[in-house]
């Protein structure tokens, strides 16, 4: 039994964790988050937070300091890579709000993390420990621990539950189900920044926007109040080994990688100062999320490809939805087992709709888009439609299981 109040042992100090140690205060938890890295910092890249993710930092009273750092896109938009015409487009901005509850966001992730950690040093002063990393975890009849290394001494911390939230390398789902079995999915991105005042009149536009093509595809927005651009390229490619998020390439691989496509593209490859380059792995999902008391959160419990823009979204909403099922239950493996069954069925529809995007940004033949700009002008709000399931949904009210 945990009483009303209890701690929380959170494995990692990114996105999820800390939102994790958010979602529990506002449900009068306690947490301890131990993070790794001596700082908390991201590799640059920008985020895109849509209205399902805002309406949980809304519920928490960030949503306002969140819209402030980032951008708010006019639209999603699919366009062709070389020639730059439109496909379809589905309108953000106040369109978003009005439909969905809430705005659609870009932000850049270290500017998101800052918002959090400094929340939580307002809300809950010195609970994020850096330079700790978790090793592993226990528990009995009166509670758990993480078992942490610093580098010089291996230690417990202990509390009332722990929950990995320590991303797609997690020790806590290492111990909890063994090997990951990782395979790569066949895709090799590309991610980068640029001030937009070095791109000329080739800047993005004021979108969320799909370059798309024969075997790859491009995405391009706006982070910063629209003063820098973000890139990311998703490539086909037949092998590859490392799954790191902070490996580099150069810019003769971008460019020739993205040879002959529209100069929103390429001029802002020749423009970046650094050039990550990464391979997309896949994961199946878990059999289970949670053991005696612990239990996973996120990436640790289920990476998905970036063909959604929900990696961090899923996470926002699950932190949210885990943190109420213990406020709710005082029984960690009914809450365990009450978040498990609300999240499932939804973070599956997401991992298999952004496998099916991968293959609908990837189309080469124009007969397929001539049928799509159809489909769009025809019923211009169909596009919206299909996204309704996502961006509509609102876990800080719904109550029934997905």
């Amino acid at each position: 039994m945990i009483a009303t109040g209890g701690t929380a042992i959170i494995a990692g100090g990114g996105i999820g964790g800390l939102a994790a140690a958010l979602c529990l205060h506002h449900f009068g938890w306690n947490a301890q988050v131990l993070e790794r890295a001596d700082t908390l910092e991201e590799v640059g890249a920008g985020i895109q937070i849509s209205p399902n993710g805002m309406r949980v930092f809304q519920a928490l009273g960030i949503a306002a300091r969140i819209e402030a750092a980032g951008f708010m896109p006019k639209a999603a938009d699919m366009r062709d890579g070389r020639t730059g015409e439109t496909i379809f487009r589905v309108e953000l901005d106040t369109a978003a709000t009005a439909r969905w509850g809430a705005p659609y966001i870009h932000i850049h992730r270290a500017d998101l993390l800052a918002i959090l950690s400094e929340t939580l040093a307002e809300r809950m002063p010195d609970v994020v420990l850096t330079g700790t990393a978790v090793t592993g975890y226990g528990y009995d009849e009166d509670g758990a621990w993480a078992i942490t290394d610093t580098g010089t001494n291996t230690s417990k911390t202990r509390g009332d539950i722990v929950i990995g939230a320590d991303g797609i390398h997690s020790a806590v789902r290492a111990q909890m189900l063994g090997s990951s079995n990782a395979r790569f999915t066949g895709h090799v991105a590309w991610r980068m920044t640029v001030p937009v005042e070095r791109l000329g009149q080739n800047a993005p536009p004021p979108t969320a926007t799909v370059w798309a093509g024969k075997g790859k595809h491009a995405v391009t927005y706006l982070l910063r109040g629209g003063k820098l651009a973000n890139l990311v390229g998703v490539v086909e490619h037949s092998g590859w080994q490392n799954e790191s998020w902070t490996a580099k390439g150069t810019r003769e691989q971008a460019l020739a990688d993205f040879a002959g496509w529209h100069p929103v593209v390429t001029r802002l490859i020749e423009a970046a100062d650094t050039h990550y380059r990464w391979a997309i792995f896949g994961r199946r999902p878990p059999p289970k999320w949670h053991d005696g008391r612990a239990v996973l959160l996120g990436d640790a419990c289920h990476p998905m490809s970036p063909f959604m823009a929900q990696g961090a979204v899923m996470a926002i909403e699950d932190a949210y939805v885990l943190a109420r099922q213990l406020a709710e239950n005082t029984n960690s493996d009914t809450a365990f087992a009450g978040y498990a069954r609300k999240r499932r069925n939804r973070v599956a529809r997401v991992i298999n709709t952004a496998r099916d995007n991968a293959r609908l940004f990837h189309r080469s033949h124009a007969i397929e888009q001539r049928s799509m700009r159809l489909a769009t002008h025809a019923a211009p709000e169909a596009a919206a439609r299909q996204l309704d399931w996502l961006y509509g949904h609102d876990v800080t009210k719904a109550r029934k299981a997905l």
